[in-house]
C-alpha cells in the first residue's frame, strides 16, 4: 500500500511539470534536525529551518518543528508534532508583513539497508492553518512523501561511524483537502536535492547540497534553486 502511495505521487509531480509561466529564484536554507532518545521506546524531535528570500536578500521563512516519537523496531517510528511558521513578506509599494501558519503533523518512518548505504522512506501528514493578507486564517490538509539515501564512502565494514558520503533525497507535496486554501491543485511541490557530507561521530553529521524545488502555483509555477547547509544530531 505505501510503495502504491509513493508511486502514485512521484507520477503525479512529473504530470505536473508543464509549460506554464514560471518564475526563478536563488536562496539559501540552513537545516537543523535533532532525534533524542528518552527511553528504548520514546523519543523527541526538533528540527529549526531558516529560508531566505530570492537572492539571499533577507529571511523569508523560519520553521520550529518540534514532535514526540514512538519507536516501534529499529528500523521504524512514528512522530507526532506542532510546526510554527511566520512567513516575512515583502511587495513592492506595501508594507512588509508577517502571515503565520501553525501545523499539525503525523509521520511514519521507515528504513533498510540499500548498498552500504541507509534508505529511508518517511509519510508525513500535515493540517495546515494558514494566516491570508486578509488577517483570516484558512484549513488545509497536506501529504508528503519523502525518499533519503545515503551512501558513505568509505568501508563501513564495522558501521558507518565516521568520514564522508553522498545523500540523495527526493520529497513529493499533495494537496489533499482544501485545495482551494492553498494552489487549486493537488499537486504542491517536489523537492530534489543531492549533497555531500561528513560524518563526524553516531551523534552529528554536517553536509552541503543543492536542491531544486518546483512549485505548483495557482496561475504561475515557481523553480527554487536552494543552496543548503544542514547539520544532524542524535543523542
Amino acid at each position: 500500500m505505501m510503495k502504491r502511495i509513493a508511486v502514485t505521487l512521484i507520477l503525479v509531480s512529473f504530470f505536473n511539470l508543464i509549460h506554464a509561466q514560471t518564475t526563478h529564484e536563488q536562496t539559501g536554507w540552513f537545516f537543523f534536525l535533532n532525534s533524542t532518545r528518552i527511553n528504548e521506546k520514546w523519543g523527541v524531535h526538533f528540527d529549526l529551518q531558516l529560508r531566505s528570500h530570492d537572492e539571499l536578500d533577507g529571511l523569508r521563512h523560519m520553521l520550529v518543528r518540534p514532535g514526540l516519537t514512538y519507536h516501534i523496531k529499529p528500523n521504524q517510528n512514528a512522530t507526532v508534532g506542532y510546526l510554527y511558521t511566520p512567513t516575512f513578506t515583502r511587495s513592492v509599494g506595501t508594507p512588509n508583513t508577517t502571515l503565520t501558519e501553525h501545523r499539525i503533523w503525523e509521520q511514519y518512518v521507515i528504513s533498510h539497508k540499500l548498498f552500504s548505504g541507509n534508505l529511508g522512506h518517511r509519510f508525513r501528514l500535515e493540517q495546515r492553518f494558514i494566516e491570508k493578507p486578509a488577517g483570516n486564517r484558512v484549513f488545509a490538509q497536506r501529504l508528503r512523501y519523502f525518499l533519503r539515501h545515503v551512501q558513505p564512502l568509505t568501508n563501513t565494514a564495522g558501521g558507518f561511524t565516521k568520514g564522508p558520503f553522498a545523500a540523495l533525497q527526493n520529497e513529493v507535496f499533495a494537496n489533499i483537502q482544501n485545495q482551494k486554501n492553498t494552489n487549486n491543485h493537488f499537486f504542491d511541490q517536489n523537492r530534489a536535492y543531492i549533497a555531500a557530507g561528513y560524518r563526524f561521530s553516531k551523534k552529528v553529521d554536517v553536509e552541503a547540497g543543492y536542491m531544486n524545488i518546483f512549485g505548483k502555483g495557482a496561475n504561475a509555477n515557481t523553480v527554487n534553486n536552494v543552496a543548503q547547509l544542514a547539520v544532524y544530531t542524535r543523542f
